[in-house]
């Protein structure tokens, strides 16, 4: 059986040491190296720098294959994971072992999910989308392209997480609920009812602090 290809890690902050580290839980091949235009360090966990973005298609010409985006930022993933797949990458999702999904649950490519996050049963877990450590996405939930569920969040059954839209740490989501796409669920919050496109939620009960779209 051939060997798994080295993974190129786009992005070295602090999302950057959790990718790692789940890419050696899950048993990938040493990452091939990071790509950040601002690295904090020229080592991330001992994973070299190699540069900055300008290097993609030189990385790719040389045979590079397969790429991970590590960054926080849910407009910057999915702008840079695309820009990955038209040059060509393909782009694993990345699930710890220490993670619990169901045998029915689907996660797309690009998917991050961490340490001891739950998935249920026909949940789907969108393109590029974080499932963060220890969130809870249960049976029936949909996370849309780049979306993030933050560390200890926890959606109850059939929710529905638009593209690019934030569950902050610790909040709570009512089953049923549609969280539209580029809203962001303040930390701590109780979500009770559905969040407009591009709105900004939090508090118990989450109530509206800025204005959605449409």
């Amino acid at each position: 059986m051939p060997e798994s290809p080295r993974v190129l890690i786009i992005g070295g902050g602090g999302h950057a040491k959790v990718v790692i580290e789940a890419l050696r839980a899950a048993g990938f091949p040493p990452p091939l190296g990071i790509l950040d235009p601002r690295p904090p360090a020229p080592l991330v966990l001992g994973v070299p720098v190699l540069g900055g973005n300008e290097l993609l298609e030189r990385l790719r010409a040389e045979g590079a294959s397969e790429a991970v985006v590590a960054l926080g930022s849910n407009p910057l993933r999915q702008e840079l994971g695309d820009r990955l797949a038209a040059l060509g990458f393909r782009l694993p999702p990345v699930v710890h072992p220490a993670a619990q999904l169901s045998p029915s649950a689907r996660v797309a490519e690009g998917a991050v999910v961490m340490a001891r996050a739950c998935i249920g049963p026909d949940a789907g877990i969108g393109r590029l989308a974080i499932v963060n450590t220890a969130a809870i996405v249960e049976h029936d939930n949909r996370l849309g392209q780049a979306a993030h569920a933050a560390p200890g969040s926890a959606l109850a059954g059939g929710v529905v997480v638009g593209d690019r839209a934030l569950v902050g740490v610790g909040s709570a989501v009512r089953p049923g609920i549609v969280i539209g796409a580029d809203a962001v669920v303040g930390a701590g919050s109780a979500v009770v009812r559905d969040v407009p496109p591009g709105a900004t939620v939090g508090g118990v009960p989450a109530a509206l602090l800025g204005p959605g779209r449409g």
